[in-house]
């Protein structure tokens, strides 16, 4: 007796094939009582096959965008190119007037990092404690008998700045140093004729010179700092990031405001510097998306993290560049000077 082959069945079907070939074919009784049991897996669990996505051909997977501490996509930085000539320089003042948010750390570094990258920088101390000369080696207390920035800013006619300029221990890396007789200069510039112009006037000399001028202000918005405001092109604000360096932030931009309109139209914001980084607390995270969202895109992409090499560094009268190139510490400098160069490049406010 032959059994007829269902209609449906394939039989080109090498798996239909092999199955009506190994075994012989069910009678209805035997197909009715197999089908009240219940069904076993085709296949092993051991041997369930694993998929493997299909990429269309020349298709490339795009990997995801690292963020930054600032939740921006975080940019590569690399070295500025070496300058065929040095000059006329970028004037930056280093500003903001609450104390202890490493101003005079960020300056020393920062220079160190420039010059570094083949950079000719000069280093102005605009505070009487004489913290930035501290910082490159200077002794504020040797200083006397010595020409200052307060001699310069007093007659910058009879005493120039280039005859006020102290070599370092940074090859391409010059001071003009301070002490606290510089805390005498506020009072008798006070009834000068354009007393806020006394630091533009004194750079005359000494412009063309070098590629950037970093002016070191003190923690207030006295006249000094009016004075580095008005001779500069350009603003860094170092900022701790907790809140009342927000609030301090707040009330320096009123101050940047009030110079452009006033004295320098040429000054802008050039950054804002979140330093003394904890990037494990929410405190933090926080007060950047605030900086974020009242300076946008002039907020800096590097960050400066806290570590115990910059008090010895300062400690050491050197900077963090020398005395240890390879911590993270000199590597945020860096990448902070050549995002720094970088954005002014593109701007067009520094030649390449």
């Amino acid at each position: 007796m032959t059994v007829p082959i269902p209609q449906d069945q394939n039989l080109s079907d090498p798996l239909s094939s092999a199955m009506s070939a190994s075994a012989p074919i069910p009678t209805p009784l035997e197909a009715q009582a197999a089908s009240a049991q219940p069904s076993a897996p085709a296949l092993p669990i051991d041997h369930e096959a694993s998929v493997t996505p299909i990429v269309n051909a020349g298709e490339t997977k795009i990997p995801d965008a690292v963020l930054g501490l600032t939740g921006r996509p975080l940019p590569t930085f690399t070295a500025p190119k070496p300058l065929s000539s040095h000059g006329p320089a970028y004037i930056i003042a280093m500003t903001n007037q609450k104390g202890g948010v490493g101003k005079t750390t960020t300056t020393i570094n920062l220079g160190a990092a420039l010059a570094e990258a083949g950079r000719k920088v000069l280093m102005v101390d605009m505070d009487p404690q004489g913290s930035l000369s501290i910082g490159l080696g200077v002794n504020p207390d040797d200083l006397g008998g010595k020409r200052t920035v307060y001699d310069m800013l007093m007659d910058s006619s009879s005493v120039p700045a280039s005859e006020v300029v102290m070599k370092t221990s940074i090859n391409g890396l010059d001071l003009l140093p301070a002490n606290i007789q510089l805390s005498a200069a506020e009072l008798r510039l006070a009834g000068e004729v354009a007393r806020e112009y006394a630091l533009d006037r004194a750079f005359e000399s000494v412009r063309p010179l070098y590629d950037y001028i970093l002016i070191d202000c003190q923690p207030s918005l006295g006249l000094l700092t009016v004075n580095a405001l008005t001779a500069a092109d350009g603003v860094v604000i170092p900022m701790e990031c907790e809140f009342f360096a927000l609030r301090g932030v707040e009330m320096l931009r009123e101050t940047i405001s009030k110079v452009q309109e006033r004295l320098n139209n040429r000054l802008t914001i050039d950054g804002v510097l979140p330093t003394m980084v904890d990037a494990r607390t929410l405190h933090t995270r926080e007060t950047i998306q605030a900086v974020l969202d009242a300076f946008g895109d002039s907020v800096f992409h590097t960050t400066i993290s806290r570590t115990v090499k910059f008090p010895e560094t300062t400690k050491a009268g050197v900077s963090i560049i020398e005395q240890a190139p390879n911590s993270s510490g000199a590597q945020n400098y860096r990448n902070l000077a050549w995002e720094l160069v970088a954005r002014l490049e593109n701007q067009g406010s520094v030649a390449k």
